[in-house]
């Protein structure tokens, strides 16, 4: 009979799940991964910071331009959930940051690019129209760089907080290949005006002497906002538009034309920052799409 209740209790006992000091066995967590994005040069790249790259949607309040943009030349018919075209795209985030950058940041290609949180010393793009390229502040401002052949997007140099500006390199072809698509974050309230901007060569009458003038496209502004989505902004940043006497004095054929564009000269892109801590812009390749910059 005394082997026969041993017998009972170490069955009852084997039944029980494992309790030892307190402690009980469980399944071990699995570890998280991040999901790569192959951008347009194929390169992969993760989403562990948002300072690198941008493509998990964020369930944070995001923002959109002041005005609705056209959507013409989309990479493609389906959009995700937060208002950006869905498929592989190359990614740059502007980082407004409250002190100046001083470390080198040349060919420190890392998908982003910083600029002044709050706009001290550079300039409106107002303020630069008509001015001579070489006599206006470079602060807050991102110089466009046409890539070479079998080249892409590429940061050249990451540091718009200093005299000489921020470079960003693009695909010689890039208004006719690509679209870009913008959405703000950070603190609620945060704003930035971005004008793409190039010069024209004047040579005064009187003195012959030649000077690259500064001529602008329409401002895109840009604010922190609840509930927004990516916007379309392509005819913002990747053309400019000009007055009629501005595309007659630089021999243009037309008064918008494509980054790159050979009547005009030193393309860039001026930010006016009031606060806006991050703009993330998305660039995607238009299917069938080619030709030059116009």
């Amino acid at each position: 009979m005394g082997r026969i209740l041993s017998l009972v209790v170490a069955c009852a006992i084997a039944a029980v799940p494992s309790y030892i000091a307190g402690a009980y066995a469980v399944a071990p967590a699995l570890a998280s991964t991040a999901n790569p994005v192959t951008t347009s040069a194929g390169t992969a790249k993760t989403t562990t910071n948002v300072a690198q790259t941008t493509t998990a949607t964020t369930t944070s309040a995001t923002t959109t331009t002041s005005v609705t943009r056209s959507t013409t030349g989309t990479a493609s018919v389906t959009t995700t959930g937060n208002g950006a075209p869905s498929g592989s795209h190359y990614n740059l985030n502007i980082i407004g940051v409250p002190k100046d950058k001083t470390a080198d940041m040349n060919n420190n290609d890392g998908h982003r690019i910083f600029v002044q949180l709050v706009n001290t010393t550079g300039s409106t793009a107002g303020d630069i129209i008509g001015k001579n390229f070489t006599d206006i502040s470079k602060v807050n401002t991102i110089l466009l760089a046409p890539a070479s052949a079998g080249e892409s997007f590429r940061v050249l140099d990451a540091n718009a907080t200093d005299k000489t500006g921020a470079v960003f390199q693009l695909p010689f072809d890039v208004s006719a290949t690509w679209t870009v698509w913008a959405r703000a974050l950070g603190t609620p309230g945060g704003k930035a005006d971005m004008t793409t901007c190039a010069t024209v060569t004047v040579t005064d009458p009187t003195t012959l002497v030649t000077t690259q003038e500064v001529v602008c496209s329409t401002t895109l502004k840009l604010e922190r906002t609840r509930n927004a989505k990516f916007q379309n902004v392509t005819s913002d940043l990747l053309s400019i538009t000009l007055s009629a006497a501005d595309a007659t004095l630089a021999g243009c054929t037309s008064t918008t034309v494509g980054l790159f564009a050979p009547c005009l000269q030193n393309y860039f892109w001026n930010y006016d920052n009031h606060g806006l801590k991050l703009l993330q812009l998305r660039f995607y390749p238009v299917s069938g799409g080619g030709g030059g910059g116009g």
